[in-house]
């Protein structure tokens, strides 16, 4: 998942844009980059890779750059911002998002003679797909509809102009957009953890589908938003930032509640409560909380040095980074039964190859490991996550367990029937775990607090969507 985030400014938009973008660094380790209006009208963009670096040290506020608009985002794949000249003049674009059917979109574009000249990773560039089928409209509102209606997956995206910024929403809402004022700028955002210190205040989140413009008159609603609200359960559970809020829900409230719930379910006798940083943090937290227990923090992760290991692409980058970044603590550890606290178990091989490797070498008497989600079954549609049904752990139990892959796992999601018990068990087996719970669905959706038709869980269930997965 990419972070995305505009300012339109009386003055100077430059400083609240440098460090309004970095404030969703969490979200993105590929690229860092910036568009803004420059004095004669265009869009000058600046893009870096960040993979060895962070945004901050790519990128700096420099005294002689003076601008009144512009955009930023923190890349989880391709290069961006990009711009462009076009027949609505010359705009910059970026994007959070996922499009499935890209290659598809790009040859039937192709074959009507639109080039493509952005190539990332061996394909097309998303912002320049996109781009160019919004230019198939006959205005950007009209060109942007066409595009939500041509995809297959989910955009939110930020248009720059010399008049101000296009902000559009996904239309199944699994991406945020939210907006901020101040005395004299607007902001736009995936996250509000990116407003407070730049003194602004939240004023809105935008509906699913819905489409505004920032300019010197304001926030002018272009396209009245929709109601068929799907926002990404993740979000509270892992991706986003403990001081942001989605809908107005609190993430490090919800991991709280997650924790609570878990220990709810639990009657082991412990000696203590703790959790994988970061994330786990408020996870583990709630439980000490609701269980009476102690939470303490037997490991520590190196900030300085190291990102989050679920977001790189590479599995090798992702087992370095789980490596060096989290430091167990033999001195908490060593003779006590703990309960660790994660947000999730996506492959399930850097919790069972470092974290609980650590953990052990450091003399833990027992590890019950309490995941704050269900089971992920499925590959996200909407955003970059797990490409592959099967490299999840839990599709790795089902196949040990069938003798190969079946297509019908409905009685592995079913978390009462006897195959959802023994997928569990080989999952706590094969991770080296003295017990293994996962978090109850219901429990989950009530933690964050919205009705359950409003969020999209379909990497835990398959459901919410009619396109197909083949192919992952």
């Amino acid at each position: 998942m990419s972070g995305i985030f505009g300012v339109v400014s009386d003055k100077n938009c430059i400083p609240s844009l440098y460090y309004g973008t970095d404030y969703h660094s969490h979200l993105g380790t590929e690229y860092g980059g910036i568009a803004f209006i420059d004095e004669y009208g265009k869009p000058v963009k600046e893009i870096h890779s960040i993979s060895n670096s962070q945004f901050k040290s790519k990128f700096y506020k420099r005294d002689e750059v003076i601008s009144t608009q512009g955009i930023g985002v923190v890349s989880d794949k391709d290069p961006q911002p990009l711009s462009f000249e076009s027949k609505f003049g010359a705009f910059a674009i970026c994007y959070a998002g996922l499009v499935t059917n890209k290659q598809k979109l790009a040859e039937e574009l192709i074959k009507k003679g639109i080039s493509f000249s952005e190539i990332s990773h061996g394909e097309i560039n998303t912002a320049e797909l996109i781009a160019n089928l919004i230019n198939q409209g006959d205005s950007i509102i009209q060109g942007i509809e066409k595009m939500q209606d041509k995809i297959h997956g989910s955009i939110s995206l930020l248009i720059l102009t010399k008049e101000g910024i296009f902000a559009a929403r996904d239309r199944n809402g699994v991406t945020p957009l939210v907006i901020g004022e101040k005395e004299d700028e607007i902001a736009v955002a995936s996250e509000t953890c990116s407003f407070p210190n730049l003194k602004f205040k939240t004023k809105k989140f935008l509906e699913p589908g819905e489409i505004i413009f920032i300019g010197k008159k304001g926030i002018e609603t272009k396209k009245q938003g929709m109601t068929n609200n799907k926002i990404c359960a993740f979000l509270w559970i892992y991706t986003g930032f403990p001081a942001s809020s989605y809908e107005g829900i609190n993430v490090e409230k919800v991991r709280e509640n997650c924790g609570r719930f878990l220990a709810k379910r639990d009657n082991i006798e412990i000696d203590l409560v703790a959790g994988v940083p970061d994330s786990g943090t408020a996870h583990a937290i709630g439980y000490a909380m609701e269980s009476k227990k102690p939470f303490r923090r037997v490991l520590f992760k190196y900030t300085p040095g190291y990102g989050r290991s679920y977001t790189p692409p590479s599995q090798e980058i992702r087992d370095k980074i789980a490596l060096m970044k989290l430091i167990a603590n033999e001195a908490i550890i060593r003779g006590n039964r703990m309960i660790l606290c994660d947000d999730s178990i996506v492959r399930g091989t850097q919790l069972k190859n470092f974290t609980i490797i650590k953990l052990k070498n450091a003399g833990a008497k027992e590890i019950h490991v309490r995941p704050a989600c269900p089971p992920l079954m499925f590959p996200c549609i909407y955003n970059l996550s797990t490409r592959s049904i099967h490299e999840l752990a839990a599709r790795k139990a089902i196949r040990s367990i069938e003798g190969s892959d079946i297509e019908d796992v409905s009685e592995y999601i079913d978390q009462r029937s006897e195959k959802y018990k023994k997928m569990v068990d080989w999952i706590a087996e094969d991770l080296g775990v003295t017990s293994l719970r996962y978090m109850m669905i219901e429990d989950m959706v009530e933690a964050i607090g919205l009705p359950k038709d409003k969020l999209c869980s379909f990497c835990w269930t398959g459901k919410g969507t009619q396109k197909s997965l083949k192919g992952y």
